[in-house]
C-alpha cells in the first residue's frame, strides 16, 4: 500500500458546493489528497456520487474548485482527463461486445494507440482475472466479472487519479476481497478514491477516510485515528428479549445475537448502558454506525468527537 505523502502531487478540494435547485449536495467541502487510498464513507444520499463527479469534471461546482498542483482542472482540461481513471456506480457495458472489443472500444476513446491498445488491454485482463473470458460476451459475464472488467478499463490509461463510486455493490463477500486486493495492488503513486456504504471493504485497504454527511465533510483521519475516538464508546451486554426493542429505540445497537432467552446486543453509547455491560474493541463501523443512525436520546455525536477536519 502506497503511503499518504510519499509523492509530492496533490488533489486540492477548495470549498466545492454543489447545489441542485434547493437541494445542498456537497457544502463548502475542503480537503487535500495526496497518493495513497481514501475511502469516501457515507450513507445513501450523503454526497458521495455527487463528489466523485465534480472531482472527474462530469458536473461543475455551483461554487469552489478542485486543484491539481494548484492548478484548476477546468483550465487544464483534456491534460487532467489523461490522469484519470473513473469507474461510475451506473458504468454501461455494451452486452454484444466481447471482454477484449469493450477494452479496445474504450482505450480508442482515450486515445491510445492500436498496438499498445493491445498489449494493455491482455495486461490487464490477465491482471484482473479476465484472461479466460476475454474472446466471451460481456452479457455471460457475472457482476463480479463485470466489476474487474470496470476496474481494467478505469486504468487502461495508467491513470494517476482514480475514481471508483460504489465498485463493490452487488459482488458476493469472495469477489469482494479479490477487489480490493486488486486496488491495493493498482494504488502506487496513485490517489484513489473509494466510495462505498459498505464499511468492510475501505477499513483493510483505505490509508485514509473521508466521511460525509448531507454534504458535508465530518471527519477524516487513518482508519485506526477514527477508530480511537469510537474506543471506550462500544459495550457488549446481555438484554432479555423483551427488553430489546426498548434498548434498540434508546441506543445505537450495532449487533443482536440471539442465545436463548437472552439477547447480546453490542451498543454504541458514551455511557455503560447497563451495569453489566463490558466494554468491546471498537471498529469502523461502530463509529460509522453512531454517526450515521439519528440519536434517539437527541444527543449530537459531531459535538463529542475530536472531529479531524
Amino acid at each position: 500500500m502506497q503511503h499518504i505523502g510519499g509523492n509530492s502531487m496533490e488533489l486540492t478540494l477548495d470549498r466545492l458546493t454543489k447545489q441542485f435547485g434547493n437541494k445542498i449536495a456537497i457544502e463548502r467541502l475542503s480537503t487535500t489528497l495526496k497518493p495513497g487510498i481514501y475511502g469516501l464513507l457515507g450513507a445513501n444520499g450523503a454526497g458521495k456520487t455527487t463528489l466523485m463527479r465534480m472531482i472527474c469534471g462530469v458536473l461543475t461546482p455551483t461554487s469552489g474548485e478542485v486543484l491539481l498542483d494548484g492548478n484548476s482542472i477546468d483550465d487544464m482540461g483534456e491534460s487532467y482527463r489523461n490522469l484519470l481513471g473513473y469507474l461510475p456506480q451506473d458504468f454501461g457495458y455494451y452486452p454484444d461486445f466481447t471482454g477484449k472489443e469493450f477494452m479496445h472500444y474504450i482505450a480508442a476513446l482515450k486515445g491510445i494507440n492500436k498496438r499498445k491498445a493491445k498489449i494493455r488491454t491482455k495486461e490487464l485482463l490477465e491482471f484482473v482475472g479476465l484472461t479466460d473470458v476475454a474472446s466471451k460476451k460481456i452479457r455471460t459475464f457475472s457482476g463480479g466479472m463485470k466489476q474487474r472488467l470496470g476496474i481494467a478499463q478505469a486504468v487502461l490509461n495508467n491513470p494517476k487519479i482514480l475514481i471508483l463510486d460504489e465498485p463493490t455493490a452487488g459482488l458476493d463477500p469472495k469477489e469482494r476481497v479479490r477487489f480490493r486486493n486488486l486496488i491495493s495492488n493498482f494504488s502506487k503513486d496513485k490517489i484513489i478514491i473509494l466510495s462505498t456504504h459498505i464499511v468492510s471493504d475501505v477499513e483493510y485497504i483505505a490509508d485514509k477516510i473521508l466521511m460525509i454527511k448531507k454534504g458535508k465533510l465530518l471527519m477524516t483521519g487513518a482508519v485506526d485515528e477514527l477508530i480511537a475516538i469510537a474506543n471506550g464508546n462500544v459495550w457488549s451486554c446481555i438484554v432479555p428479549q423483551n427488553q430489546v426493542e426498548q434498548y434498540e429505540s434508546q441506543y445505537c445497537v450495532g449487533n443482536l445475537h440471539h442465545n436463548g432467552k437472552n439477547v447480546e446486543l453490542r451498543i454504541i453509547a458514551e455511557n455503560k448502558p447497563v451495569s453489566g455491560a463490558q466494554p468491546v474493541e471498537a471498529t469502523l463501523e461502530d463509529l460509522y454506525l453512531y454517526y450515521f443512525q439519528d440519536q434517539q436520546s437527541g444527543k449530537s455525536p459531531e459535538k463529542k468527537a475530536g472531529v479531524k477536519q
